[in-house]
């Protein structure tokens, strides 16, 4: 796969040492002296470009047309509303994923601005406290395509209307899917015969349409 990070900064360069790791190819773009000068030739089979994630001409240097993704993560949202834009109405990029640095800023992170996956660390870490300590609370901790599908967690209190239920039998909408249940520090893989337990932590997938119906199902 190759992918294009713009920002080279500690999220960028870590991302990037994974990627080539998993036998990517991996091209980081990098505007700023000082970080391009300090970290260029650090990470082993990563290539660098000294530009402008936000110029035409940087991005088609760093060979956008064959990227499978691009992902925006520099430290300024515009700048990453503006790679995501690009890589995806100039260079038709498959799948482009971006940084939300701010999480006012976020509602602006969808297909509009070409994004199909946006992450807001301060979103995602409160997301990921409120499920350590939330019982019966739907709690959002990713969203895909522009906001269209989120990936949910409930925690199902002892009145839920799903708790000693098999999956086949609840009726969840056609358009979400439950994707994994933690039970017990383990990971139970779901099926149509498997019963929901008070305590468990389910993962649901869902799409605007049917978040409603799935918040019913699984509190009430």
């Amino acid at each position: 796969m190759i992918v294009v990070i713009a920002g080279g900064g500690s999220v960028g360069r870590f991302i990037a040492e994974q990627l080539v790791g998993g036998g990517h190819q991996v091209t980081i773009v990098e505007s700023e002296p000082r970080v391009f000068t300090q970290y260029e030739g650090t990470i082993e089979g990563a290539s660098w470009l000294r530009g402008d994630g936000c110029d035409f001409g940087s991005l088609k240097a760093a060979g956008l047309e064959r990227a499978d993704v691009v992902a925006a993560v520099t430290g300024d949202d515009e700048d990453n509303l503006v790679i995501s834009l690009l890589a995806k109405q100039e260079f038709a990029v498959p799948r482009v994923v971006a940084r939300v640095n701010n999480p006012k800023n976020e509602w602006m992170f969808n297909e509009t601005w070409g994004v199909d996956v946006s992450v807001s660390t301060p979103h995602l870490i409160t997301a990921l406290v409120q499920e350590a300590v939330s019982v019966g609370s739907f709690v959002r901790l990713l969203s895909f395509e522009g906001g269209k599908a989120k990936l949910a967690e409930v925690t199902l209190a002892a009145d839920s209307p799903a708790a000693g239920r098999e999956i086949v039998e609840i009726g969840f909408p056609r358009d979400a899917t439950v994707v994994a249940v933690l039970r017990d520090e383990r990971v139970v893989v779901p099926r149509g015969d498997t019963i929901l337990r008070p305590g468990d932590e389910v993962l649901v997938l869902v799409t605007v349409d049917s978040e409603d119906a799935v918040r019913a199902i699984l509190i009430g």
